[in-house]
């Protein structure tokens, strides 16, 4: 299937040291993200799990071009025009924009209309001193010269696609007057009032409590079959990801561990780390004598990523090569992609 958006090989780094620190630490860079490749095809849901620090939201904010300008981008994020063939091979990329390369003022031309962002609290990312009618009524004039009236009535429209009740009169209050759940709908009517085909949501039920989360995911769930969005969804709670995403791909330490389609990473995980995360999550057969399983340790710093695989300090199946070479990406079955060395049909993990 043709991709809409296609990431290939993206690293992120940051430069490390502070502004009177030595010229050698100065040139010190961390890796956040480490070549991270996948495609979202046009339609499809991908969602990207992880622990916190594993470099989820650094990956959104390269996608956008939101990173600090001490982050250094490596790598090539094409998005689509108008859902043309993903290139194969050697292929031209004129069908794609590589949005590591084009200029910021066409990067700001995109963002809201190609593709757009819901961010993980609203409260930090919504104006306090502007009504949120207003705020969405901004961001379509932003890419569209309309009358103020009519920028206006597209905020209310926006509001009622995400079913907020009397939109015109909440249109008109601020943020605070406005309950968790109607301020993550606002969000999420301000990202989509230009009618992106992509929508990138960073962890946006994380704040909110079960019942309004149930209500956050349904409405994402009908929106995207009416406005035939494309998502990539990024959260740490697996459960949440298996409801919405067709395919998932798991991050640890900046690195994608493994990728496939929701039912084999779900019921056949290969990667152990998938498989810990899995494993910690209770049930209704979990027996509540018992302490629930846990990933032991913690996600290491920047500064000290192991050389091999990241995860192989708190592996239960590591075996000498997995400290000494970065494992690459193996197909384990049709679609199914992990990185680790120790996974194969004869390992028996």
């Amino acid at each position: 299937m043709p991709a809409l958006l296609d990431v290939r090989n993206l690293t992120v780094e940051f430069s490390a040291g502070a502004a009177d620190a030595s010229p050698q630490s100065k040139r010190q860079r961390l890796t956040a993200v480490r070549d991270l490749s996948f495609s979202i095809a046009p339609g499809e849901v991908l969602g990207l799990v992880g622990e916190s620090g594993s470099g989820k939201s650094v990956t959104s904010l390269a996608l956008m071009r939101l990173l600090p300008p001490q982050a250094r981008i490596s790598g090539n994020i094409l998005l689509g025009k108008n859902g043309a063939p993903n290139p194969q091979g050697n292929s031209p990329l004129e069908p794609f924009q590589d949005l590591t390369q084009i200029p910021e003022a066409s990067m700001r031309a995109l963002r809201g209309t190609r593709l757009a962002m819901i961010f993980q609290e609203p409260m930090t990312a919504l104006n306090p001193v502007m009504r949120v009618g207003e705020q969405i009524a901004e961001a379509v004039r932003a890419h569209t010269r309309v009358p103020k009236q009519e920028a206006w009535s597209r905020a209310v429209a926006a509001m009622k696609d995400v079913a907020i009740a009397d939109p015109e009169l909440r249109a008109r209050d601020y943020p605070h007057q406005l309950s968790g759940g109607m301020r993550q709908r606002v969000m999420i009517a301000m990202a989509l009032v230009n009618r992106p085909q992509l929508l990138i949501a960073d962890e946006p039920t994380t704040a909110l409590d079960v019942t309004i989360q149930a209500q956050i995911l349904e409405l994402l769930g009908a929106l995207r079959r009416k406005f035939g969005l494309t998502m990539l969804f990024i959260s740490h709670d697996l459960a949440v990801v298996s409801q919405v995403a067709d395919r998932v791909a798991v991050m640890y330490a900046g690195n994608l561990v493994e990728l496939g389609p929701k039912e084999k990473i779900f019921h056949s995980p290969a990667h152990p780390y998938t498989r810990g995360l899995l494993n910690a999550v209770p049930t209704l057969n979990t027996d509540r004598a018992q302490p629930l399983q846990t990933v032991e340790g913690t996600v290491p710093p920047l500064h000290a990523v192991p050389p091999g695989c990241p995860f192989e300090p708190r592996c239960n199946y590591r075996i000498p090569a997995c400290a000494l070479n970065y494992p690459p990406l193996v197909e384990v079955s049709r679609g199914h992609w992990a990185r680790c060395p120790v996974v194969n049909p004869a390992a028996g993990i």
